[in-house]
Formats: structure tokens, sequence, C-alpha cells
């Protein structure tokens, strides 16, 4: 019987090969009406780039219908991953959610209205 051994070069390796270059993270907070524009203008722009990225949107307990919305995006689009905070902690801790969650060389941040 043969065994194959894998080295742990080869799985750093390969996890290397997955992970994105980019990791854009976005803090949001009720902004339901902003979310297909975020979408649509925010793919168009990181795909144009041509390198490997990801989205992480935070959801900074939003009570409108973001939530439902943002789930739709990340299950048609992978790319996109979303964490829910329980309830409304601000900027700051939504940022630190998302940075946590980042796995890209590079990071960049932003505001979901585009700005």
């Amino acid at each position: 019987m043969t065994q194959t051994a894998v080295s742990t070069t080869d799985i750093h390796t390969a996890e290397q090969a997955s992970a994105p270059y980019i990791s854009v993270v976005i803090p949001l907070y009720n902004e339901e009406e902003s979310i297909p524009h975020l979408y649509e203008k925010l793919t168009e722009a990181l795909e144009a780039y041509g390198k490997p990225y990801e989205v992480i949107i935070v959801d900074d307990g939003s009570t409108d219908g973001s939530y439902p919305l943002l789930r739709q995006i990340a299950e048609k689009d992978k790319r996109f991953k979303i964490v829910r905070l329980r309830r409304n902690f601000g900027q700051t801790a939504a940022f630190a959610a998302g940075f946590d969650h980042a796995r890209g060389e590079v990071i960049i941040t932003m505001d979901a209205d585009l700005q």
C-alpha cells in the first residue's frame, strides 16, 4: 500500500492560491436602498482590476431589509461575505469585525453609500 504525504508547505500553497488579493471591508447600517447599486458598482470596479477579491460587508444591526438582501447577494456571489452584528455597535466595531474576517493582502475600506 502506498501512502501519499502532504506537507504543510503544500497546504499553505493551496490556501494562498485560494486567498483573495484584495479584501474590501464595508460597514453597513440600514442601507437597503443602496445595496443593489453598491453590488453593481463594486463588482464592476473590482472585476476590471483583475485581481482575486472578496467583499466583507458588516451589517451593524440593521433594522430594515438590508440583511436579507445581503444574504441573497452572498448566496449568488461567493466573493461576498456577510458578517451580521446582533445590534448596532458603531462603525469602529463593524470595521474591527470586518478586519477579523479579511483574508486579502490588501484591505480597502469604504462606506456602503459608495463614498
